[in-house]
C-alpha cells in the first residue's frame, strides 16, 4: 500500500501506475509491484470432510427423505461472530444432509 506524498491519501493502481484519488498526483514508481485485482470466486463453505461421520456425535431426528430417526450432528459457523451458528445433520442410513435454522 502507498501514500500519496502531497496528501497522504492511498494511491490507486491506474494504467499510469500508483494515482491519487484525492489530488490526483501520479507516481511511476519502476521498482514498484503491482498485485493483480483478480475476481475472487464465491468461497465455498464445506459442510463437513469426508470420511468423519464415525467419529461424530448422534441425536433423534427425523430425516426429511427417508424418515429414519438417527443423525450425525455438528455446528459451523457460517456468518460473523455475532451471529449464531448452523446446526447441520447427516442420516445415518441414507446420508442426506439438512440444517437446523434457529
Amino acid at each position: 500500500m502507498e501514500f500519496c506524498p502531497k496528501c497522504r491519501s492511498i494511491m490507486m493502481v491506474s494504467d499510469k501506475g500508483l494515482k491519487c484519488r484525492k489530488c490526483g498526483y501520479i507516481s511511476t514508481n519502476e521498482g514498484a509491484a503491482f498485485v493483480s485485482s483478480e475476481k475472487r470466486r464465491k468461497r465455498e463453505i464445506p459442510v463437513i470432510e469426508e470420511g468423519v461421520e464415525g467419529v461424530l456425535p448422534t441425536t433423534e431426528t427425523k430425516c426429511p427423505r427417508c424418515g429414519y430417526n438417527i443423525a450425525y450432528w455438528w455446528l459451523r459457523q457460517l456468518r460473523s461472530a455475532d451471529e449464531s451458528e448452523v446446526r447441520f445433520f447427516r442420516c445415518t442410513k441414507c446420508g442426506k444432509t439438512w440444517r437446523e435454522y434457529d
